[in-house]
């Protein structure tokens, strides 16, 4: 379980990249931020493209970024869209989260609610390394 503190700042966080997403198409600006093992945090945004299949979520953003930048263990993500509810993530991004973070906790941030899981609540029975004989 995270600290408030925490969680605050990465909702912050996540809030405040949506701003920057690149959504000319979908008009749905969404905003990811990290918190990693050692504190730092990393955010991203959506960013579409006129060739849908191009486009890439804030979730799967930050992720990313957390680990090229050597994140050793990712804690928690934040994930912040428009409207008043949470917004969950696409399966896609919980694919990810299952490879990247297993064992995060995944807070999922309206502008009025913020509802929290685990990535393995949300993906439960996940097709994983393990499956592939890797762990």
């Amino acid at each position: 379980m995270l600290h408030d503190e925490s969680v605050e700042r990465l909702i912050a966080a996540a809030r405040d990249v949506r701003e920057r997403a690149y959504a000319p198409y979908s008009n749905f600006p969404v905003g990811a931020a990290v918190l990693c093992a050692d504190g730092r945090v990393f955010a991203g945004c959506n960013i579409e493209n006129a060739s849908f299949g191009l486009t890439i979520c804030a979730e799967r953003v930050a992720l990313f970024t957390a680990v090229a930048a050597g994140c050793p263990r990712i804690e928690a993500i934040a994930i912040a869209g428009p409207g008043a509810g949470p917004l969950s993530p696409c399966g896609a991004c919980r694919q990810v989260m299952v490879e990247l973070s297993p064992d995060a906790e995944v807070l999922m941030v309206g502008e009025t609610e913020v509802c929290s899981r685990t990535v393995r609540q949300l993906m439960p029975e996940a097709f994983a390394a393990e499956e592939l004989g890797r762990t």
